[in-house]
């Protein structure tokens, strides 16, 4: 190792969730490990998002990596640490004091938990066989015959003396610092020919770092303590009963609890999922800013603990959602109680600490800043989206309230949005029902229970409901828009085709009409007219509500153009679907079939599907087995009849959903067009709060606590 690098981010961009949160209010993310590398080099990489204020401090930060850096190499080479420990792709936390606060200043790429390491390979989860092929092929490049399978799962050999030496080469010496931030520009005396980008090059010498060092804060800085997640026991549990899918355990007026054992993997890993619905998270942009910054700081202030359980193989998250918030844990289950009733105390006993609120906010503004660089036919879907699904907030309206929120806004909001909840959970794997609904009766007894219960149950009207827009049949709508950044070429077009309320026949029509329809779309969108680069046609499901939806984002003609040659392809595609011979037919009506008997890979994979269920409200958990024996019963004459009925141009059933984003280079041509006299059956949306609250609501699967389907 010749070289290692340090990376300083300062950048108006979405922040991916990072290793380290530094509570002195300079960094939200920091990531470390093995960067480029060839058989005779590699670069360690530190990366470090910084927050406004960081960017003042980059001396103070780059000395406090040094000064970890010069613990670790003072310290020597720990066995412990090795036995616990191993080089991977995962991070630890190293905490130190200052001013009285314990903070996360860095962080060191020093690895998975050797233990953790023998028992992840040992119950590592099934990916899919051409990720497999790729890993394995890449191991047989690097390693002998008897360790391709194994690769860098397991730990090697201890060899102190080889630790030592690679601790030692990370210097001021053998440095590169890469400084990014937007305030440099104008400040700058070179360019990179490829992209254009403007940068400048600074000698930084060992003795200033060694200065920074000095300056930096009066830390205290030491090793972490042996981690306390470590799965001890992974016995496999004998289900009581052969449970093919999820069965509502227990219901309450506080929650529903779903269940399914692990009948399939035979891991000693669990899925817990368990969603918040608290009506007073999404009265108003106020309030859905606010849900969203207590989830993020709910997160970030369990990220010192919890980071523990993540090196340990149990992750965790905590998202905001529509109606609240959820929390995921997924892992090994020996700890995992450990884990979720911390996650529940941090809830309950939440508090806004304003030196913290100042970096999430900071973050989330950012976040909805950056909306407006998102590609034009992410906008696309992102109005198609607003104009279908009712209730939905534009994320202006977000941007512009967060700014007035503080401290004590977030305070007051808190026990409000936690003062009335329903749980809707989901408990899945190597776990018994006793032991589910245990954590379930826990969880209930924290937020309602007690003499003084912070938390009430909810009225039959408040229960969440998922209702879309139902579009008219033989009507075209369109809706246009300027793209956001003036400075993109690229123009966008969503061409939806809505069709149907779940049902498992027209599923399975729709769903080879997609699937035969897909290849001829790309080549001839694509490949014959090039339209653009990112051309799909895919399936479309909101809450339920099923549809097609084609998706071209271009820079070479405009969205009303492609428009019309996705018409002009549904009409040349009648042909091949009129021409198609019955083996072909069965051909494609059986490629469909596999796809759906291709079984779960892995708890996680199971749980995902098993979840969308549940939070769409149609409970359909035998969704496949009853697609394939639907698709065993359809003819290709009644494939035709759905098309010429749903898809077909001028069919008087169809429902369509034009949503135009017009890039730079084609904003003439949509202003002209403006003038134009629409066509008929369309209607052009200019207010899409208008038309929503214009249009009738297809009725919501999900409802309350009395919609039960097993």
């Amino acid at each position: 190792m010749g070289l290692w690098t340090l990376t300083l981010l300062h950048r108006k961009m979405n922040f991916v969730h990072a290793y380290v949160w530094n509570l002195l209010g300079w960094a939200t993310g920091l990531s470390a490990g093995e960067g480029e590398w060839t058989s005779e080099f590699s670069f360690f990489n530190v990366v470090i998002d910084l927050t406004d204020a960081g960017q003042d401090h980059m001396q103070d930060i780059v000395g406090l990596l040094f000064k970890y850096i010069q613990l670790l190499q003072q310290s020597g080479v720990c066995k412990w640490i090795f036995d616990e420990e191993r080089s991977q792709e995962k991070g630890r936390e190293l905490i130190s004091e200052y001013g009285g606060n314990v903070f996360v200043t860095i962080k060191i790429e020093i690895g998975k938990l050797s233990a953790v390491c023998e028992t992840g390979f040992h119950y590592q989860d099934k990916i899919s066989p051409i990720d497999y092929v790729v890993n394995i092929s890449s191991n047989m490049q690097i390693y002998p015959p008897k360790d391709w399978l194994v690769g860098s799962l397991l730990p090697s050999d201890f060899n102190p003396a080889i630790i030592q030496k690679i601790l030692n080469e990370l210097s001021p010496e053998n440095v590169r610092i890469f400084w990014e931030s937007k305030k440099f520009e104008g400040l700058t005396d070179k360019v990179e020919p490829w992209y254009g980008t403007a940068y400048s090059i600074e000698k930084v010498s060992s003795s200033t770092i060694q200065a920074w060092m000095s300056s930096a804060p009066n830390e205290n800085l030491h090793l972490p303590e042996p981690n306390v997640f470590i799965p001890k026991d992974l016995s496999i549990k004998n289900a009581q009963e052969e449970v093919k899918f999820p069965v509502l355990l227990r219901k309450s007026s506080y929650s529903k609890l779903w269940y399914k054992p692990d009948t399939v993997f035979s891991t000693p890993k669990a899925y817990v999922k368990i969603d918040f619905n608290c009506p007073h998270a999404g009265n108003s942009p106020e309030t859905e800013v606010l849900a969203d910054l207590f989830a993020r700081l709910l997160l970030d202030y369990l990220n010192e603990y919890a980071y523990y359980a993540q090196v340990a193989g149990l992750l965790y998250g905590i998202s905001h959602t529509d109606s609240g918030f959820e929390v995921t844990l997924v892992g090994y289950n020996h700890k995992l109680r450990i884990l979720l009733e911390t996650i529940i105390d941090k809830i309950v006993k939440f508090e806004v600490k304003p030196d913290r609120f100042s970096v999430i906010k900071e973050m989330v503004i950012k976040d909805y800043q950056n909306f407006k660089f998102q590609q034009p036919y992410q906008q696309a879907m992102y109005y198609c989206s607003l104009i279908l699904k009712d209730q939905t907030r534009p994320w202006a309206e977000r941007l512009d309230v967060l700014p007035r929120l503080n401290v004590e806004d977030l305070t007051k909001f808190a026990p409000m949005m936690l003062s009335q909840a329903f749980l809707e959970c989901y408990i899945a794997g190597n776990i018994e029902r006793e032991e589910a609904e245990s954590m379930v009766q826990h969880v209930e007894d924290v937020f309602f229970k007690g003499p003084n219960p912070i938390c009430r149950p909810l009225f039959p009207s408040q229960f969440l409901t998922n209702r879309v827009v139902k579009l008219e049949r033989g009507m075209n709508y369109c809706y246009s828009k300027d793209g956001l950044n003036p400075s993109d070429e690229n123009s966008a077009l969503v061409h939806y085709i809505q069709v149907h309320q779940d049902d498992f026949i027209l599923n399975v029509k729709l769903q080879l009409f997609a699937l035969v329809a897909k290849q001829p779309a790309f080549h001839q969108l694509r490949s014959v007219e090039q339209l653009g680069y990112i051309t799909v046609l895919m399936q479309r499901n909101d809450s339920g509500i099923c549809g097609v939806q084609f998706i071209i984002q271009s820079t070479v003609k405009g969205p009303a153009h492609i428009d019309s040659r996705v018409e002009a392809f549904l009409k040349m595609f009648e042909s091949k679907l009129y021409e198609m011979t019955n083996d072909e037919f069965k051909s494609n009506v059986n490629a469909l079939i596999d796809m759906k008997l291709e079984k779960h890979k892995n708890l996680r994979e199971e749980s995902r599907f098993y979840w969308r269920e549940i939070t769409d409200g149609t409970l359909k958990f035998d969704r496949r087995e009853a697609e394939v024996a639907a698709l065993k019963k359809l003819t290709q004459q009644e494939l035709v009849e759905f098309f010429n009925e749903n898809v077909k141009v001028g069919a008087t059933r169809k429902k369509t959903l034009s949503v135009r984003v017009h890039g730079n280079q084609h904003l003439a041509e949509y202003h002209s067009q403006k003038s134009e006299a629409v066509q008929p059956n369309t209607i052009q949306i200019d207010d899409i709060f208008s038309f929503r609250r214009s249009q009738p609501l297809y009725g919501s699967f999900r409802g309350g606590i009395g919609h039960v389907k097993l």
